[in-house]
């Protein structure tokens, strides 16, 4: 008789390991109840083959830890609502924060909807859900497959998919259905709320929301908290036991003023009013409008009470302000001295606090205390000698809070270089705001010598499509793709012009080179270049990315936009390599690398570029080298297998975002993604809700770009052995031009070389010539 020791006793996933046992492998079993472990019967497996059966093992857990978190979902989904425990209604509640059909709806009515939805599959395709004219009973949102609707007469009239929801209208008007729904595929899951629970649901919303007026109008709408709101906003004593939903921009912040309390800490790491306030206020409070509104509540003063009464609120008031005046600054630091406005408040509050004498006491009492208490909750340590001996405000944040000023950050006030191309392939190199619009461009070009009135902007690709360029466009030269160029040219020129040749990308491959360097420090390498790239964005830069180039008048993205260049820069860059290695095996011993250089990534929660690799191999270019693949061992083959589950797009990428969680910081997240929560948040819910902010929008952006805070709450390198490297990011420009070429770059084994060439991939992005390339390597 075999023995399995699977230790379930002492494994959180117990009940899955139960509900799944033997699912993987068909043999008959027995379980020994009193050292739960699982017996297979059969005779002991032969030494040579233990360590296969082993791999075999490790391989079938790998993919019950990917199944399982689905499966535990799963069964609380089949659960009556009655049974569900706190746990699974926060695992259900989290599923639901992906879905399209319900990002309109706010957390608090997500997590009513989590106590009631019911989980109902449909196997077979053809299967009629409901037809038009019946009774409208419940609520259905696809989890899983597709449904295409028809209608009396047009017959087919769309078809909808993971994520869409159907069969609200008829509850909502309580009418008959207005079309029927039929099943598009096989095993369909939905998600159901039938109509009891969905109008009881709009009846608590109801009853929960509070709206105040002002001059008949309403100006601020509070949702209560229940006690059962969770980490996310926790119901706390006095008037923030109501959550903002809606409001005007000067309400909002009277709200948040009163909230605040002035012996709180300065440094709230959860999810607080003032953090989503503060990361989000530039989307409907310009800086101009929130500095007024601030100097406003300064000078407010309160009508009847005592002297007394009246000094103490003034002076409650005041500390608040500047409570928040300095988390403002400690969260944007350099960012706020490239706006004037700001620089002048700063100075108008600086002065008005000086001559505030019980003020100027109460913060040298208490300021510095709060600042000693920070550095003990984060670990800082002592205050620098420096701090002590700045002639600086008390109320300003200390030298020892981390201010997210990077050496290598593009911040909206630098000029950056613009390389404009002429018809002829000459570059002219302009030195420009990197905010700088088309307009101003094309006003710097006018001073050059060989500019010709009428002249246009355009960008060119590798390919040698051509796209105009607005004038009132923005930060273009950040913005633009891999290998794509700014050329200014004559309007009947333009389908004339054909790209750069450094657009085409390398003629030769680095296999050679790249064969001097493992895999293991190559991955370090990148992973030291990254982080110093990830590290220099900040996280307002995905608001402003996401709200679309309108906005980007004072601000700039240049950072997101570079680090995103990279992962594109990245996948192209393995798909060049392998399709210019003419010789099959010196080509299957770089696509060994490649898969092995993921594997490291992965390990040192480097995800961005781990995605980024797995896409590159995953290129159709790619994986269409069957000879190439057939030379990898097959261990290799598992390896890249192993990893292909982590790129599972299903239900939203779940088993990424599992994977995750379990991960401690320092982290580099796969950044696409986190932009496509965004893009959901942003596109799934409007700004202004019956002309009100609408702050619950505010509120999910904030929590989504927090998550760059978490990853980089570690302020060293993820698991990278250069963690002591000074950032080369602004070499100077003959280094920045290195040649890649294997013999030039990677031919010595100095570390200098391969962080060279890591900085600066050549690469074909013209997924043509890949192809042509590959058929060129296997016909």
């Amino acid at each position: 008789m075999a023995f399995w020791p699977w230790a379930l006793g002492s494994n959180p996933g117990a009940k899955l390991w139960e509900s799944a046992r033997c699912c993987w492998m068909k043999v008959p079993f027995t379980m020994d109840r009193d050292t739960q472990f699982y017996r297979f019967p059969g005779p002991e497996p032969e030494t040579a083959g233990v360590r296969e059966l082993e791999e075999e093992l490790v391989e079938a857990v790998a993919l019950l830890s990917q199944r399982g978190p689905d499966a535990l979902l799963t069964v609380a989904l089949r659960k009556p609502p009655g049974q569900r425990t706190d746990e699974e209604l926060d695992l259900i509640f989290e599923e639901l924060l992906h879905i399209k059909a319900v990002a309109h709806l706010s957390n608090s009515v997500k997590r009513e909807l989590a106590a009631v939805l019911l989980f109902e599959p449909h196997s077979k395709a053809g299967t009629v859900l409901f037809s038009q004219g019946d009774k409208g009973t419940s609520w259905y949102i696809i989890w899983k497959g597709s449904v295409n609707v028809v209608t009396h007469g047009k017959g087919l009239v769309t078809t909808l998919h993971e994520g869409d929801d159907f069969g609200q209208l008829a509850l909502v008007n309580d009418a008959p259905r207005a079309a029927t729904i039929i099943l598009r595929e096989d095993n369909c899951h939905f998600l159901r709320v039938d109509k009891q629970d969905f109008n009881r649901i709009i009846k608590d919303v109801e009853a929960k929301t509070m709206r105040l007026e002002e001059h008949g109008k309403v100006v601020l709408v509070l949702e209560r908290a229940s006690q059962g709101a969770g980490p996310s906003r926790p119901p706390t004593p006095g008037r923030n036991r109501y959550t903002v939903m809606s409001g005007t921009p000067e309400k909002i912040l009277e709200l948040l003023l009163e909230a605040m309390r002035p012996d709180s800490s300065t440094h709230d790491p959860t999810e607080t009013f003032l953090s989503d306030f503060l990361l989000t206020y530039s989307v409907f409070m310009p800086s101009a409008q929130l500095c007024a509104a601030l100097l406003h509540h300064f000078h407010a003063e309160p009508s009847g009470g005592s002297e007394q009464e009246n000094s103490t609120y003034i002076c409650n008031k005041r500390q608040q302000i500047l409570r928040l005046v300095s988390q403002w600054m400690a969260l944007y630091g350099p960012m706020l001295h490239a706006d004037p406005v700001a620089t002048s408040f700063l100075q108008k509050l600086s002065d008005l606090v000086s001559r505030d004498t019980r003020l100027c006491l109460l913060l040298r009492e208490q300021w510095p205390e709060r600042r000693r208490h920070h550095r003990l909750e984060n670990g800082c340590g002592n205050a620098s000698p420096q701090m002590k001996t700045r002639n600086m405000p008390v109320w300003l944040p200390g030298q020892d809070q981390p201010l997210p000023s990077r050496n290598c950050a593009i911040r909206a006030g630098d000029k950056v270089p613009y390389d404009i191309c002429r018809p002829d392939h000459s570059v002219l190199t302009l030195k420009l705001p990197v905010t700088a619009s088309v307009r101003e461009v094309m006003a710097a070009l006018a001073q050059e010598d060989g500019w010709t009135k009428g002249q246009v902007l355009v960008k060119v690709n590798s390919a040698g499509d051509a796209i105009g360029l607005q004038p009132e466009a923005r930060g273009v030269a950040t913005s633009l793709g891999l290998n794509e160029r700014l050329f200014v040219v004559n309007p009947q020129e333009v389908h004339e012009l054909t790209p750069h040749p450094e657009q085409l990308g390398p003629t030769m491959g680095s296999a050679e080179g790249l064969d001097l360097v493992s895999a293991k420090d190559l991955a370090g390498q990148l992973t030291d270049h990254d982080w110093s790239l990830f590290n220099s964005i900040h996280q307002v830069e995905l608001i402003h990315y996401v709200l679309g180039p309108q906005h980007l008048r004072d601000v700039t993205t240049a950072n997101l936009e570079r680090f995103m260049r990279r992962f594109n820069e990245l996948q192209y860059w393995v798909a060049t390599e392998l399709c210019l290695c003419p010789v099959p095996g010196l080509r299957a011993q770089l696509l060994r690398k490649f898969i092995k250089l993921a594997a490291h990534l992965k390990e040192q929660k480097n995800l961005n570029s781990f995605f980024a690799v797995m896409f590159g191999l995953s290129n159709s270019a790619i994986s269409r080298l069957a000879h190439t693949w057939e030379r990898l061992p097959h261990k290799v083959r598992k390896l890249y297998s192993a990893l292909e589950r982590l790129l599972d797009p299903s239900w939203n990428h779940r088993v990424y975002r599992l994977a995750l969680t379990k991960l401690s910081p320092p982290i580099i997240p796969f950044m696409p993604l986190l932009l496509k929560d965004m893009t959901f948040i942003h596109e799934g819910n409007h700004t202004l809700v019956e002309n009100l902010i609408n702050f619950e929008k505010m509120r999910m952006m904030a929590r989504a770009v927090r998550m760059l805070q978490h990853c980089r709450s570690h302020s060293n390198v993820p698991l990278s052995p250069l963690r002591s490297r000074v950032s080369h990011l602004h070499e100077d420009s003959q280094v920045a031009r290195m040649s890649t070429c294997s013999e030039q770059s990677l031919s010595t084994r100095s570390p200098a070389s391969p962080w060279a060439y890591v900085q600066q991939l050549k690469v074909i992005d013209n997924q043509r010539e890949l192809s042509r390339l590959s058929r060129e390597l296997e016909p």
